[in-house]
């Protein structure tokens, strides 16, 4: 008769199809049940965190939920630093686990449920009558709040005979919000007429509007009111229509992108957090610029936003496209409007306001707009420095090796990245086509290390594509159990670069620029080509541009037929990233 574990692996299978992990005693029969009696894929990860990383790397890549799995005690405690990565980034994910038996601890128990409800995660533990249930019950509140959680199997419990497995009933996962209520439709009404009356219209989308699949209601948006359009870091791509998209705001935009910006009249924002790098420490949007935001957040999430609408973004772009192709009433202005005149305590805002008063009388669509994206030249304002092929120490100067990289990639690529100072030059320099082809996983908990096992999530999600690791030595070596799991679950289109500056490079810039002793921000000089000939990769030391076309030559190569290839790039620390830049500016 199928086992308690076996409930868990068979309902779990019916809904996710992809699992990572370390096997241990916890977590030994449930491994087995997916491995004989299901048609999940198990990926063996060498580290426990690497597992939580490669299920959050898989959903990020695929929009497929996916399963971590450790066992208990020490395994689990090791999962925790991702765990609270995921949570942070709003990931759903399933970590199974062993934990201590029914009984009571044991001396190297701890109390798992304590320490994931620390991190943000909430556990549910299986039964021998419930199994099945509450594993249902475990991938809904995960889908449901996008979150990870754990779902644990008590140790005396795992391999207890449960019966026949009962029918998994699919997941309940709560429709997309919708606009509602009367303060909600008044606030759209009013966007829309500040939309209608803006002269230089912008709208900002994140990760949010990408979830929510507002992609296309975002470029019909666009192209009405004739706006100039940017993303977050995470909403890379999200608008279709590059031509008047001004790339990444915050740190990773180009200075000139920014500063026409800072012209914009009106913004609107679409499922983005704007967080302080996004807003660049609150230096985004001109003190004259109307903010309005949407997101599913209770409530407006920066003080510059003077109106908030809660609800998804594709419903509510949607709702804002069809109030400016609708004419309005000749008699009635949008109560909103009426309303304007409040300015948000805002100087300046007036005008805008009065603006859209005196203009309702007209059908919104029939507003003759001055045509502000396409009097400015949009491909100027985002480019960003060259570089010089060395920087003045000698060492690779990051810019132009990142330029070079770029344009020796192969196109379909999904490229995942690490967290510390470079993490700059892939955002920055590496276009990619859609959020999903850029993630950063690490960065939403301030965390390295967390990069070797994100390629093995990213590789198993998108399995034509490159993938494409960005880490830093100290990341690295952090992670380097998982650099074996890379090369083999992306054997033959797997790339890493390396951005080797033997240093914890932020360190340096933020508290090495302060006098503080460097020693412990130093890291003598990694030879990271023969770890990746160690694991069967091939490794390429690059202290020159012309070192680079090795990464070329790769690209023409036969999949079928090549090696992971590691570009070990020893780069200057010198040259700091201007995201970094900001960051030290705020902290003088």
């Amino acid at each position: 008769m199928p086992s308690v574990s076996a409930h868990v692996a068979l309902t779990l299978a019916q809904h996710i199809d992809a699992v990572f992990g370390v096997m241990g005693n916890g977590n030994a029969y449930f491994l087995d049940a997916i491995e004989t009696q299901t048609d999940a894929v198990f990926t063996a990860v060498r580290h426990e965190q690497g597992a939580v990383v490669a299920a959050d790397a898989h959903f990020r890549a695929s929009g497929r939920i996916a399963a971590g799995t450790s066992t208990y005690g020490a395994g689990f405690t090791n999962t925790l630093t991702a765990l609270a990565e995921a949570v942070q980034a709003h990931v759903p994910l399933v970590l199974v686990v062993g934990d201590e038996p029914t009984s009571g601890p044991r001396p190297w128990d701890v109390d798992q449920i304590a320490l994931a409800s620390a991190v943000g995660a909430r556990t549910y533990t299986v039964g021998r009558a419930d199994a099945a249930a509450t594993t249902v019950i475990a991938i809904e509140h995960a889908l449901t709040y996008r979150v990870p959680v754990v779902l644990a199997i008590p140790y005396d419990v795992a391999s207890l005979e449960a019966g026949p497995v009962p029918p998994a009933p699919e997941p309940r996962v709560p429709a997309p919000l919708a606009p509602s209520g009367e303060f909600a439709e008044g606030m759209l009404d009013e966007i829309a007429a500040a939309l209608a009356a803006a002269e230089r219209p912008f709208l900002l989308a994140g990760r949010g509007a990408w979830l929510s699949g507002a992609s296309t209601a975002l470029g019909e948006l666009a192209a009405t009111t004739g706006a100039l359009t940017a993303s977050t870091a995470l909403g890379r791509g999200v608008f279709p229509d590059a031509r008047f998209d001004l790339g990444v705001t915050g740190g990773f935009g180009a200075e000139g992108a920014m500063e026409l910006i800072r012209e914009a009249d009106v913004a609107v924002v679409f499922g983005a957090g704007l967080n302080q790098f996004t807003m660049r420490f609150g230096a985004l949007f001109a003190p004259g610029t109307k903010v309005f935001q949407i997101d599913i957040a209770p409530a407006a999430t920066h003080a510059h936003v003077g109106g908030f609408v809660r609800a998804d973004a594709r419903l509510a772009a949607e709702a804002l496209v069809a109030r400016l192709a609708a004419p309005s009433s000749p008699a009635t202005p949008p109560a909103a409007a009426l309303a304007a005149p409040h300015n948000f305590g805002v100087p300046g805002r007036l005008a805008a306001s009065e603006a859209a008063i005196t203009r309702v009388s007209h059908p919104i669509s029939d507003v003759v707009r001055r045509p502000w994206r396409e009097s400015v030249d949009v491909t100027a304002a985002r480019a960003y420095d060259h570089g010089d092929d060395l920087a003045p120490d000698g060492r690779l100067d990051p810019r132009s090796a990142a330029r070079r990289i770029a344009a020796l990639l192969p196109e379909d690529r999904v490229v995942v990245s690490d967290g510390g100072h470079f993490i700059g030059w892939a955002n920055m320099y590496w276009p990619v086509a859609a959020p999903d082809r850029m993630m950063m996983i690490g960065t939403a908990f301030q965390s390295i290390g967390q990069g070797w096992p994100s390629v093995v999530g990213a590789a198993l999600a998108r399995r034509e594509a490159t993938v494409v690791l960005t880490s830093g030595d100290g990341g690295g070596l952090m992670a380097i159990a998982d650099l074996e799991s890379a090369v083999r679950a992306a054997a033959g289109r797997g790339v890493a670069v390396i951005w080797n500056d033997a240093a914890y490079g932020a360190e340096v810039n933020l508290y090495g620029l302060k006098g503080l002793a460097e020693a412990p921000m130093r890291i003598p000089e990694v030879d990271f080509a023969a770890f990746a000939a160690a694991v069967g990769a091939e490794g390429v030391v690059v202290r020159t541009l012309a070192d680079l076309d090795r990464l070329g030559s790769w690209a023409d190569e036969d999949p079928a037929t090549r090696r992971f290839l590691l570009l070990d790039l020893r780069i200057s620390g010198d040259v700091i990233a201007p995201y970094q830049q900001e960051i030290i500016r705020v902290n003088s």
